[in-house]
């Protein structure tokens, strides 16, 4: 486990000298992820280093138990060839190559457990380098949110200057001025220029055309009763005046006399008959 915590000592010292140098913390963090991932292949090569040893270790107890075995068949053979002596020597050699054995194999089932509890601790690494990754990501696009936010609140203080109002409420009133000056220009050429009777009556026309127009329309909607015909009323009011009208002296003895002439042509078509 040293191995990790040296190399957690070292992404630390590595994490602090960049804080320290205050670079932008865009490139800080793709710094910190290179960091990392250097770290992590040291790391692997530490563990592929552990998992040699303990293959090794496996290698050497397997060798020490085989040459142990080798000396027992030696005894055995000096044991039937009945020389005891030469016996006790290879049972003596048997005995250190089985000693040697069971060191090894203890040094061996050590080894192994710590080999797998660096493969864990590296894939934990593994998995932490990872999930740097993503909020790496994550925390450029924070940073540059806040940039974005930081650019508004600026805009917007700059945007609170009273000055920079007043210079446009002045210059709307500068431009209301103007455009009051230009209407009052064109009115007095409107009236002044020109005949003046004759600009008067067009504005009465005028007045009476919309008054016209106003009353056709509520007549339209049926809020004005319906508007007489024009030809009808005018008979009607020749006959009232001739019924309405008195005949004078003249007047009538011309009557008297025209149905007088008109009674005596009738006489005279009577007699012919």
């Amino acid at each position: 486990m040293g191995i990790f915590a040296r190399l957690a000592r070292l992404i630390k010292s590595n994490l602090n000298d960049l804080i320290s140098r205050s670079e932008d913390p865009e490139k800080m963090l793709h710094q910190i992820i290179l960091d990392m991932n250097t770290q992590l292949g040291e790391a692997k090569k530490q563990v592929a280093a552990s998992i040699a040893d303990e293959k090794r270790l496996a290698k050497q107890a397997e060798q020490e138990a085989s040459n142990a075995a080798e000396w027992e068949r030696r005894a055995m053979m000096a044991v039937r060839a009945g020389d005891d002596a030469l016996a006790k020597e290879a049972l003596a050699r048997k005995a250190e190559h089985a000693s040697l054995a069971e060191q090894y194999m203890a040094q061996w089932q050590k080894q192994k457990h710590a080999v797998e509890q660096l493969k864990l601790a590296l894939r934990a690494l593994n998995s932490k380098i990872e999930e740097a990754k993503r909020k790496k990501n994550l925390l450029i696009a924070r940073k540059k949110r806040a940039e974005a936010q930081k650019q508004i609140q600026e805009t917007m203080h700059g945007l609170r200057n009273a000055s920079a109002f007043e210079a446009f409420d002045q210059m709307e009133q500068k431009i209301g001025a103007m455009e009051a000056e230009a209407e009052a220009t064109a009115e007095l050429n409107e009236e002044y220029s020109g005949d003046i009777l004759a600009h008067k009556f067009s504005q009465l026309e005028q007045t009476a055309g919309a008054e016209q127009d106003l009353e056709s329309l509520k007549r339209k909607m049926g809020l004005l009763p319906p508007e007489p015909e024009p030809q009808r009323e005018a008979l009607r009011v020749e006959a009232g005046a001739e019924a309405e009208a008195p005949l004078d002296q003249a007047e009538q003895e011309e009557l008297a006399a025209a149905l007088a002439e008109l009674e005596s042509e009738e006489r005279e078509l009577r007699m012919k008959r």
